[in-house]
């Protein structure tokens, strides 16, 4: 499990990016990937996944 920051989110759009807490690394998230609602800034955790564009967050909760 790793654990980030909500950088960006679109509610409107339901996509966002979320920045890693241990490395420099941004990774893609979208709604269907989110087990709670976030918001900008909100620390959060989540998995990896491979995707058609490179690694997405999946699984994302509020920390």
């Amino acid at each position: 499990m790793n654990k980030g920051t909500v950088k960006f989110f679109n509610e409107s759009k339901g996509f966002g990016f979320i920045k890693d807490a241990t490395s420099p690394k941004e990774y893609f998230v979208h709604s269907t990937g989110l087990k709670e609602n976030i918001r900008e800034n909100d620390e959060v955790t989540f998995d990896l996944q491979e995707g058609p564009k490179g690694l997405s967050a999946i699984n994302v909760r509020l920390v």
